[in-house]
C-alpha cells in the first residue's frame, strides 16, 4: 500500500515539480491527505483534480519550458507546450470517465425543509 502523496508522485512519474508540502496542500484543497493510504476507488478523482492543477501551474511556469530546450535534438518550447496541452486534454478526458458518487449526481437540491 502506497500513501496518497506517493501515489501523486507516481501519478506524475516521479517528476520533483513542486515540494512536498506543496504537494501536500494542493492534495488537501481537493479533499485529499498526503499521508492516508490510496484507495482508487474513492480518492482516484480527486487525485487526477491535483495532478490537473499540477500541469496547470507548470504550463504556467516559463522557467521549466526554458530547462527543456535542446538545440542539439530540435525540442523547443512550444513542443513542450503542445505535449504537456496534450497531456492535460488527455487527463481531462479520463477524469470525465470516472464516475461521480451517487450524491453528487443530482442537480435538485432542497431550497426549503420544514423544523420540526
Amino acid at each position: 500500500m502506497m500513501t496518497t502523496l506517493e501515489r501523486l508522485k507516481l501519478e506524475l512519474a516521479n517528476k520533483q515539480y513542486f515540494s512536498d508540502e506543496q504537494y501536500t496542500t494542493l492534495l488537501s484543497e481537493n479533499g485529499l491527505s498526503a499521508t492516508d493510504l490510496y484507495s482508487k476507488a474513492t480518492m482516484q478523482r480527486n487525485l487526477l483534480l491535483t495532478v490537473l492543477d499540477i500541469l496547470n501551474m507548470v504550463t504556467n511556469d516559463i522557467d521549466i519550458f526554458r530547462k527543456l530546450e535542446d538545440n542539439a535534438t530540435g525540442f523547443s518550447q512550444s513542443s513542450a507546450y503542445k505535449l504537456l496541452a496534450e497531456r492535460i486534454k488527455v487527463l481531462k478526458e479520463r477524469i470525465e470517465g470516472i464516475p461521480l458518487p451517487q450524491e453528487e449526481l443530482s442537480d435538485v437540491h432542497l431550497i426549503f425543509t420544514r423544523r420540526r
